[in-house]
């Protein structure tokens, strides 16, 4: 799992800006977790939702599906956005596919009603930190804390309650810490096998040659519906999914 490099827009909102300052005033919010399948129990309000015991599930990098050996997870980092997410939504409820989407905090907090959407869909939520920090394993303790809860706290309220099954580190910049203190909240820590790179823009039959020839390595596929334009990322997904099913394939979600 290699570390993402140069992403321009990442790390623009920090702690401070934020005014979280207090390592434990802001642990001591986040006690909760959903039910199993991450959604809230019935006409809980969002604060209600983060009041739940957690349960803690495993601290180790979680790079396997829940479907079985041919299990494939897709997997959508950096949104969500309002020009490209709704798209991918699409693309993927016209092929039958659920992923999980790691939601950068600023990014849900700003269109809660795509959250919503992404939710209503089925399909599930990952903790991408608060502002996409790419250099949080050089960060001290309190500010992978502060990243990590204060991200949760803005997917809870953006979502209406639901609270993310994984984490995943921006960059795969995981640390032991990071790994788990999301861990004891409830959230598996989420590689990834095959990253295609639409970050860096290489054309979408690039992209889908990638899957092609790395998915035997392993069934997390790295994709994003934010940080730039993405309609490469857009047309390697049309392409890509049917011929992930042409192929026996199964599409699921990583293990917890």
């Amino acid at each position: 799992m290699a570390k993402h490099k140069g992403r321009a827009w990442h790390g623009k909102l920090l702690a401070a800006a934020l005014g979280v300052t207090a390592l434990a005033a802001a642990a001591s919010v986040w006690t909760a977790q959903a039910d199993p399948t991450g959604q809230s129990k019935g006409g809980d309000s969002a604060a209600a939702a983060a009041e739940r015991p957690v349960k803690k599930v495993a601290a180790e990098i979680a790079h396997a599906s829940e479907a079985g050996p041919r299990g494939v997870n897709i997997t959508i980092d950096d949104g969500p956005d309002p020009v490209w997410t709704p798209q991918v939504l699409r693309l993927l409820k016209d092929e039958g596919v659920k992923a999980t989407f790691c939601m950068v905090g600023t990014q849900a907090a700003a269109y809660p009603d795509l959250v919503k959407k992404v939710v209503a869909d089925g399909h599930r939520l990952c903790n991408h930190t608060v502002s996409h920090d790419t250099t949080m394993d050089t960060k001290s303790e309190a500010y992978q804390s502060q990243q990590i809860l204060d991200a949760e706290r803005m997917i809870i309220k953006a979502s209406g309650g639901v609270r993310s099954q994984y984490y995943r580190a921006p960059g795969g910049a995981f640390t032991p810490y990071s790994r788990q203190l999301a861990a004891s909240h409830g959230m598996r820590p989420l590689g990834w096998n095959v990253d295609t790179k639409d970050f860096e823009h290489p054309g979408a039959e690039t992209m889908v040659a990638t899957v092609k020839r790395e998915i035997a390595g392993g069934p997390t596929v790295l994709f994003h519906d934010a940080g730039g334009e993405r309609s490469e990322t857009v047309a390697a997904l049309r392409e890509v999914l049917p011929w992930l099913r042409e192929q026996g394939y199964t599409f699921g979600f990583p293990v917890r």
